[in-house]
C-alpha cells in the first residue's frame, strides 16, 4: 500500500497538507517498508479548489496521506478519491508511523484500512 507523508524532511510528519511543498511516498505492507519517491505538491492553480484539486491528483495512488493538519474541503476531496486522511495534529517522526502501520497491517486492520489496502490493487517494487 501506498501513503504519502507532508513532510519537509522526509523525517517528520510536520506540514500541512495545503502549504506543504512535496509528498514523501512509501511502500508499506506487513513484512517490508520502503521510501519509494518524493513528489511536488506546488501547483501553478491560483484557485484554492484547484489546488487542492492537484494536490489530491498528485497522491492520487496513495491510499493513505498523513499530514499535520487538513482542512475540510480538502479531508472531503481526498475521501471522494479514496484518500484516507489522517491528522497528527503534532509533529511525529514518519518510521514511527510507519511501524505502527505494519503492525496493525500484521493484525485484524479495521475496517476503513482494509478498503485503503483494496486500493492497491497494482504491483509495487517490494512484490518482486
Amino acid at each position: 500500500m501506498k501513503v504519502a507523508f507532508t513532510s519537509s524532511t522526509g523525517e517528520l510528519i510536520d506540514q500541512h497538507f495545503g502549504q506543504c511543498r512535496s509528498f514523501h511516498i512509501w511502500e508499506i505492507t506487513p513484512e517490508q517498508a520502503a521510501p519509494l519517491n518524493t513528489v511536488s505538491a506546488e501547483s501553478t492553480a491560483e484557485d484554492e479548489e484547484d489546488r487542492i484539486a492537484a494536490r489530491a491528483g498528485a497522491i492520487a495512488d496513495c491510499a493513505i496521506v498523513y499530514t499535520m493538519q487538513i482542512g475540510g474541503p480538502a479531508a472531503a476531496k481526498l475521501v471522494a478519491k479514496k484518500i484516507h486522511p489522517m491528522k497528527t495534529n503534532t509533529e511525529v517522526p514518519v518510521a514511527e508511523i510507519v511501524t505502527k502501520l505494519q503492525e496493525v497491517l500484521q493484525g485484524n486492520p479495521p475496517p476503513w484500512l482494509k478498503k485503503a489496502l483494496n486500493k492497491d490493487n497494482g504491483s509495487s517494487f517490494l512484490d518482486d
